[in-house]
């Protein structure tokens, strides 16, 4: 199935940590990039994730019409979809439908496996570079986390996905098997 990469962030700063109330930290790098290379096990190289002992969550998707849609359920906006943090904004796919699936996708430089264990659930930060209500509306469509299992490349583009297969149950913890998709 064809879809795009709309955005690609790798930031090796966590911008969001501590109270929203005190807001983000300052970063003069770039971090919106057109391409990244993918390491199996690790990340996106030059990630804040990059090489975590969290390797299940080393990469975050998000689907730009989430935040179309949240444009128009909290009738605000134009919102800027890179300022959810997520590693890639996708148009054309249905990423939270990704959660507990190993998945393929192509920009055109080989393909690239991912296995999605848990959803991205949205954070308080939310309602701070979106708009109040952003983190309640968010539940459900705030994208995927998920591991490389092959080294690549990704730029934004056109890309395809493939090879989309539920995990099954017994490869999951009980508490991933428990938590809401």
């Amino acid at each position: 199935m064809d879809f795009e990469i709309v955005t690609l962030l790798v930031s090796p700063l966590h911008r969001y940590e501590g109270r929203p109330a005190d807001g983000a930290a300052a970063y003069d790098g770039v971090e919106l990039v057109d391409s990244v290379r993918v390491r199996a096990h690790k990340g996106l190289v030059g990630d804040r994730y990059f090489g975590s002992k969290f390797t299940y969550a080393t990469v975050t998707l998000i689907a730009e019409e989430s935040i179309r849609w949240l444009e128009g359920e909290l009738a605000t906006g134009p919102f800027d979809p890179a300022l959810a943090r997520r590693n890639l904004v996708t148009r054309g796919i249905d990423v939270d439908a990704l959660a507990r699936t190993t998945f393929t996708i192509d920009g055109g430089h080989g393909p690239i496996r991912f296995r999605s264990l848990t959803p991205a659930n949205p954070c308080a930060w939310m309602n701070e570079v979106f708009a109040p209500g952003a983190h309640q509306a968010l539940r459900g469509r705030g994208g995927i986390r998920c591991e490389p299992l092959d080294d690549g490349e990704l730029r934004i583009g056109s890309a395809t996905i493939g090879d989309i297969t539920p995990i099954p149950p017994e490869e999951l913890t009980r508490r991933v098997r428990s938590a809401p998709v």
